[in-house]
């Protein structure tokens, strides 16, 4: 098929999710091709944003967590989460950062395995999964140990000193995508459970935690979901562990009766006992206008116009950047590639922040990795030829060697 201009708009004027793109504020004169990093701004969080400071919080004061409806939402956002990750109602709750989501979904997994030690996961996966296994195994005094091995290795590692496994769904630098369902079934017929980082999933791919059998998972607010920057994360855990899994964090919202000020604690029936502490409810407020956008949109359409950008991106950069030593990192295959394509190059941070400044907008992953997320909700299948041509351009002029970026920046 053609990839010329033309043919990209009139694919755009036929792409039945394209009124979603106006419901985003997106600055003028940029491509942004960060979303699997940080959502785009949902016009609707502005209002919803005032409306909770200036009503809510301003007029409401204290009253607001019954009048407003702010004590539930944890699990009202939660069950709007759950409907687009396969989950049921009272299965995901909203709360804390994915870093204390891992820590706590993790150590469940852990209460329910006491007679076996490993928390197994593979190398490369995203550093805050790795350093948190690191974390309970140092704190647990020898009696847990934190192992990574190649992914391929990991279903061979399975054994029945492993007690948890821990992996991310979508690869957060290549995109990659691990087979869920064939995943899970591995572990549990070895005896493990199974943690699922969602963070570059949910939103992006179809995902079916419930027809995995998966234990737990959890995943951030902020990136293909809109939440914001530093929006709450969420966690799972089925049903059938509500009972047995003993939360490590026992906070105080986590308590069966919170508001009895107890001395002891007392793990809260079902979801509930894993909040810990007072809801952010600015950040709930604004990601529950993303969550709620998402939810409108056919997860069918969206993956589909998710692989063939990533298809049409691919095909771009190989007919006007071939020669300029770019290494796909990402899958070709549909099935395996999650919303994104990345490319390596040894010059790879000087070519995004060159891109940058052109108003073409992705990052940068260590070594050498330039990472473009593909959102199909704001993006055209146009702006994949345009942000090519910036690419090609940067490389035809070398824009890329400027001294400014010798030295990388604190974000990439």
């Amino acid at each position: 098929m053609s990839r010329d201009r033309a043919a990209l708009e009139a694919l755009d004027r036929e792409d039945p999710l394209r009124g979603f793109r106006q419901r985003f504020a997106l600055p003028e004169g940029v491509l942004y091709l960060d979303g699997n990093s940080l959502g785009a701004l949902p016009r609707a969080a502005m209002a919803r944003l005032e409306r909770t400071v200036v009503e809510e919080w301003g007029e409401g004061l204290i009253t607001s967590w019954l009048a407003a409806d702010w004590m539930e939402a944890p699990r009202r956002v939660g069950d709007k989460i759950a409907a687009l990750i396969g989950a049921g109602p009272g299965e995901v709750i909203v709360a804390d950062s994915t870093s204390v989501n891992v820590f706590k979904a993790v150590t469940a997994a852990l209460s329910l395995r006491p007679e076996r030690s490993v928390i197994l996961s593979e190398t490369g996966n995203f550093p805050t999964d790795l350093y948190m296994m690191q974390g309970i195994a140092a704190f647990s005094g020898g009696r847990v140990r934190a192992e990574a091995v190649a992914g391929d290795a990991v279903l061979g590692r399975l054994g029945e000193d492993v007690a948890v496994l821990l992996l991310t769904q979508v690869h957060y630098k290549t995109g990659a995508v691990h087979d869920m369902a064939e995943m899970t079934r591995a572990a549990h017929a070895a005896g493990a459970l199974v943690v699922w980082d969602l963070s570059h999933s949910a939103g992006a791919i179809p995902v079916d935690l419930n027809g995995a059998g998966a234990d737990f998972a959890v995943g951030c607010g902020y990136k293909f979901l809109n939440g914001g920057p530093g929006a709450p994360a969420y966690l799972f855990a089925a049903q059938r562990h509500h009972g047995a899994a003993v939360p490590v964090l026992s906070g105080w919202l986590g308590h069966a009766e919170p508001f009895a000020f107890e001395d002891g604690y007392r793990p809260a029936d079902g979801i509930a006992r894993f909040l810990c502490g007072t809801p952010p409810v600015l950040g709930m407020a604004a990601l529950e206008c993303g969550v709620d956008l998402m939810a409108e949109a056919d997860m069918g359409a969206l993956r589909d116009k998710s692989l063939r950008l990533g298809r049409i991106f691919m095909e771009l950069m190989e007919t006007h950047c071939g020669e300029f030593g770019f290494t796909l990192v990402s899958p070709r295959e549909d099935a395996r590639r999650g919303s994104q394509v990345s490319f390596a190059h040894p010059q790879g941070y000087g070519i995004m922040q060159a891109l940058k400044e052109r108003g073409v907008i992705g990052d940068f992953r260590a070594p050498d990795v330039l990472r473009f997320g593909l959102t199909p909700l704001y993006l055209r299948y146009a702006d994949m030829l345009e942000a090519v041509l910036q690419i090609r351009a940067v490389c035809e002029t070398r824009a890329w060697y400027d001294p400014r970026w010798k030295v990388r920046a604190a974000v990439t």
